[in-house]
């Protein structure tokens, strides 16, 4: 039986069981690789993407329980126009290996659209689920810093 869902403001139509999860539905059915796996249990945020601005690990939502529009980094913005989040990620050179953080950028994300000038105790709180193993923790806070100011 086929799921339909909006994923970066397309609708989308996949032939997959509901238990599968969305992780695998962007990644394998969707061709959405922006997206990683890191753990499959939660812990360390490089799946985040969201639902209806909710940022979720995609590596425990499973597809029958998507309850809105998802939003991957490939749909944050786009190569012509930068989210201000991958703009300052950029300007701040946080990214090493790379690896965490288009699931940092999307934590990141949500935590601006719902805190628009975090303290950095707030963007602490926000990212501690995310994390990185070449530890740029100062750049990401920098960034995330440098993006509120944009908005």
């Amino acid at each position: 039986m086929a799921t339909s869902l909006t994923v970066n403001g397309a609708a989308q139509e996949v032939d997959l069981p509901d238990d599968v999860p969305l992780l695998w539905v962007l990644r394998d059915a969707l061709n959405l690789t922006g997206t990683k796996f890191g753990c499959g249990v939660a812990a360390c945020g490089a799946c985040t993407v969201h639902i209806d601005g909710q940022a979720v690990r995609a590596c425990q939502v499973a597809l029958g329980d998507v309850w809105g529009e998802v939003t991957t980094i490939e749909g944050l913005g786009t190569p012509e126009t930068l989210h201000r989040l991958q703009q300052a990620w950029i300007d701040h050179q946080v990214a090493q290996c790379g690896y965490c953080q288009s699931g940092q950028i999307m934590q990141a994300a949500a935590l601006l659209a719902e805190t628009p000038a975090p303290s950095d105790d707030e963007i602490d709180a926000a990212m501690a689920g995310n994390l990185c193993r070449c530890g740029t923790y100062p750049r990401i806070r920098a960034a995330i810093r440098a993006a509120a100011q944009e908005a």
